[in-house]
């Protein structure tokens, strides 16, 4: 990851975040967000929105609406809906950019509000990334949120660290036998929930296979 300023300040209909537009763009998008206790500047989706960059992605990284409301603290669950309305408005906003295909991804609360979004809604995006999905929480295996898997049906890379407490990768691929769309599994070996920082060869684990999910 660079020490320049990463993206330029975006904000739009409600979506707040930053937007980075490769120099040679391939008319392909990316909106991205972040976990519960975060928001989108955190160093996992820096480090992920510029290898998307790299390869021609226009990146709009953005904060959840209930991260705009307020700079600390959880999402309540009565906001989940406004959440992915907020990713909604996101991804229209990526749109008035690229006419090409549109990936939406987040870290932890916010991917699963995106899997959540996109099984109500299979053309909300071309492809699906999960980073650290929150299979469940830590210490209660059998709480799983994994209600919505049968009805994703937009192709989906989940990736996931070995020493993540709120699910094992073993737990994860058996989850993903639920999912009927095309999905992969691309493991960060001794990474827990915050996927080291985005500190992993990111091409290998998630720019290439994602892109053959696409083809």
């Amino acid at each position: 990851m660079s020490s320049r300023p990463s993206g330029s300040f975006f904000t739009s209909g409600g979506v707040s975040g930053f937007l980075h537009i490769p120099p040679a763009p391939a008319n392909r998008g990316l909106v991205l967000t972040h976990g519960a206790g975060a928001n989108c500047q955190t160093p996992l989706l820096v480090a992920i929105a510029e290898a998307f960059e790299s390869t021609g992605f226009t990146v709009l990284r953005c904060d959840l609406p209930f991260r705009q409301k307020r700079k600390t603290g959880p999402p309540h669950p009565s906001q989940a809906s406004e959440d992915r309305q907020g990713l909604k408005a996101a991804l229209a906003a990526i749109r008035e950019i690229v006419s090409g295909p549109i990936v939406l991804g987040g870290h932890s609360y916010g991917g699963r509000q995106a899997s959540i979004l996109a099984s109500e809604e299979p053309s909300v995006s071309d492809a699906l990334l999960f980073l650290s999905y929150p299979l469940h929480a830590p210490g209660k295996p059998d709480r799983l949120r994994t209600a919505h898997f049968p009805q994703l049906q937009t192709p989906s890379l989940f990736v996931h660290g070995t020493k993540d407490p709120f699910g094992t990768t073993e737990e994860l691929q058996t989850a993903l036998r639920l999912i009927p769309g095309a999905n992969e599994l691309s493991i960060v070996e001794g990474a827990g929930h915050d996927l080291k920082r985005g500190r992993f060869d990111l091409a290998t684990v998630v720019l290439n296979p994602l892109q053959l999910l696409m083809k």
